[in-house]
């Protein structure tokens, strides 16, 4: 016989989620597009959650809604041998990255171009599309989007030559950079002179690149960058060492963006 799990149950988990994360209520609330008080009045079992809800909160806090809901749901999930795995599998690279330097520039300009009049898209956040963007990508089709390497640093995964890149982009005049600030911390942005050249993209890069701005371009630097830190890949890697791009089949949800067939699971 099923267990419903109640209200109030299911607003303890999500306490709980948050606090883990490190997250107040006014900071999920604007994610959630909700008031504080909303936020609240679900923690304390005295509203319901809707799907769609749930879906965004599982994003944000990076949980498995199924698992969520599920009578045996745990905070603290136990991958010892998951992370085993991969270490063992690390050094074994099916498919070398070899950048595409034209094609880094245009997704780099695409992005800006796509977040023009975000002020939340610093560098630190630009750093974590690009890195999603080529990940996701790799998960789905197995191929490389712009072939850049990443690096685990401490503040999170930095693309190979990313320096030289811009320097170039700035010479030539694709993008100017400016120095503002942002909640009064200093940032560093970008702004495009000109337009990606979209005969560069595929439907299937355009789309993939678009998902990932649809969901994360709004985030701060603080939400995107603890979500990067709970990514399978980046977990896995040591500081300062490359992060594998094969690591993207050991992601779950909610980061994996692959939709994988009972089949192909089998024969994994």
């Amino acid at each position: 016989m099923e267990t419903r799990i109640d209200q109030k149950e299911l607003g303890r988990r999500l306490a709980e989620l948050r606090k883990a994360k490190g997250l107040n209520q006014e900071e999920v609330a604007d994610h959630l597009r909700v008031t504080r008080t909303v936020i609240t009045q679900i923690e304390n079992g005295n509203r319901e959650l809707t799907a769609l809800e749930l879906k965004k909160l599982a994003t944000i806090l990076q949980f498995s809604a199924d698992a969520f809901l599920s009578e045996y749901f745990e905070i603290e999930k136990n991958e010892t041998t998951i992370e085993r795995h991969i270490k063992e599998k690390q050094g074994i690279r099916i498919s070398v990255p070899k950048l595409k330097t034209e094609k880094f520039k245009n997704v780099l300009l695409y992005i800006l171009e796509k977040c023009a009049g975000k002020p939340n898209v610093g560098e630190t956040v630009l750093y974590k599309l690009l890195y999603f963007c080529d990940f996701d990508f790799y998960e789905i089709y197995e191929e490389h989007l712009t072939g850049a390497r990443y690096k685990k640093l401490s503040y999170g995964p930095f693309p190979q030559r990313m320096e030289a890149i811009i320097d170039q982009m700035l010479k030539s005049k694709q993008i100017q950079r400016i120095k503002t600030r942002y909640h009064n911390y200093p940032q560093t942005r970008y702004i495009p002179l000109v337009k990606a050249d979209l005969t560069r993209f595929t439907a299937a890069e355009t789309e993939v690149i678009d998902g990932v701005l649809d969901l994360m371009s709004d985030w701060s630097a603080r939400m995107i960058s603890d979500y990067s830190h709970q990514d399978k890949p980046w977990k896995a890697t040591e500081v300062n060492d490359f992060i594998d791009y094969e690591l993207v089949f050991y992601r779950l949800p909610p980061y994996s963006v692959r939709v994988y067939e009972e089949d192909e699971q089998n024969s994994i």
